[in-house]
């Protein structure tokens, strides 16, 4: 049998190529539920009012729902296949980086796990209020509402794995010659402007609403492009792995 990557197999490059679609699929799933979550979550919160913010809850309580599942799908069951995909199609090219880029995100699924239960813990607290009898209608909302934060404050932490895991999937793709050089190039820049927008809203957030629109706006092109092109193309011809 020829080397792999001076002529693959036709059946091992159909293969790949299938590979490689299913996981732009995942990903493409992954960013619209993730862009659909955020707008939602931004609509209903009230900065500097928690009653406003309870009663955006209360009065689209169905919608409220239908974003918690729809986070579990496309945050941990989307973003888990997608890497799953990843690492089978790039593992072999150097399986240590391979487990990084895994372990990246496995770190920030069982993390968003939680943040996702304070999420719905904010509804919860909000249709439950019988049972916190010793407090106003004002306090439990302000619950609420904490919670509510407190899964914002999440996305922010999250943000900095969904950063860090680009680098050794750029390592990867780079190595592979599955991706061409301008996406690897811009997964990297990507990586770095999520790691930057997530420590700026950890530590200013007048800082973070001053340049976050231009971090994220220029970083969003790294993982666009890598999706578009695992959806279309799926992979180029790789190099010879060495042995």
């Amino acid at each position: 049998m020829e080397k792999f990557g001076i002529n693959m197999n036709t059946i091992e490059l159909k293969e790949n190529k299938k590979t490689a679609r299913i996981a732009g699929i995942w990903y493409l799933l992954f960013i619209i539920t993730a862009g659909i979550s955020q707008m939602y979550l931004n609509k209903i919160f009230v900065a500097d009012n928690a009653v406003a913010t309870a009663q955006n809850i209360l009065a689209t309580q169905n919608q409220f729902l239908l974003i918690f599942f729809s986070s579990i799908f496309g945050h941990i069951i989307c973003f888990l296949l997608l890497v799953l995909g990843l690492y089978r199609l790039l593992k072999r090219f150097d399986k240590m980086q391979a487990k990084l880029m895994f372990s990246l995100v496995l770190v920030s699924v069982s993390v968003m796990f939680v943040f996702l239960m304070f999420q719905i813990s904010a509804l919860f607290v909000l249709k439950r209020a019988e049972f916190f009898i010793e407090f106003s209608a004002e306090q439990i909302a302000e619950i609420s509402t904490l919670f509510l934060q407190m899964r914002f404050i999440g996305e922010y932490v999250i943000g900095i794995f969904w950063g860090l895991w680009l680098f050794p999937l750029a390592y990867l793709g780079y190595k592979s010659n599955f991706i061409p050089k301008i996406i690897v190039y811009l997964l990297v820049i990507t990586g770095f402007c999520h790691i930057i927008d997530c420590t700026l809203f950890l530590i200013s957030q007048n800082l973070h609403s001053l340049f976050t629109d231009y971090v994220l706006g220029f970083g969003a092109l790294g993982e666009i492009s890598m999706m578009l092109w695992l959806l279309i193309k799926g992979i180029s011809t790789p190099k010879t792995i060495e042995k």
